[in-house]
């Protein structure tokens, strides 16, 4: 059966708004490009690991195989986190928002990391505000050290997600 044909069987249509919210029928909504935002969290200490776009084939593929797939904007492609790396992520929980318009996946990372710059965290640096972004403070780094050499794992070439 082809991952399209599962979709549909996967998700239900979207009738009422009592459906959506309030039943029991997974109803995704997915933008005009067919995507629905993906916050993906650590499963123990509730970290934000990162923040991507499933599509219908990336979302029916993780609730199949229990490891999480996502839309890679910039590959134009399916993305099976960690394929490449190692670094899967097993779907330990998933959510889906009250309108059904965004996920949320609480995962265990094989080897303890999920950005593909070698930090553990896409959300590697802190932001200043307010009177410290007026006095001129620079992004503050929260992790002092990756967790793997991304140049070991990916090679020289550029990733098509930077820049």
């Amino acid at each position: 059966m082809a991952v399209a044909d599962e979709s549909e069987s996967l998700f239900g249509n979207r009738v009422t708004v009592e459906q959506v919210e309030e039943g029991a029928e997974l109803a995704p909504k997915f933008d005009a490009a067919g995507f629905i935002p993906c916050v993906t969290t650590d499963h123990t200490s509730g970290e934000v690991l990162m923040v991507a776009v499933m599509n219908r084939e990336a979302l029916a593929k993780t609730i199949e195989t229990g490891e999480a797939h996502y839309y890679s904007r910039s590959r134009q492609c399916l993305w099976h986190k960690g394929a490449t790396s190692g670094l899967v992520q097993k779907v330990v929980e998933m959510r889906i928002d009250d309108d059904q318009d965004c996920v949320w996946l609480r995962v265990d990372v094989a080897g303890g990391a999920s950005c593909h710059v070698g930090y553990r965290s896409c959300f590697y640096r802190k932001v200043p505000v307010g009177e410290q972004r007026a006095a001129g403070a620079a992004l503050e780094f929260l992790e002092s050290e990756k967790t793997f050499d991304p140049k070991a794992v990916y090679g020289d070439a550029p990733n098509p997600t930077q820049l």
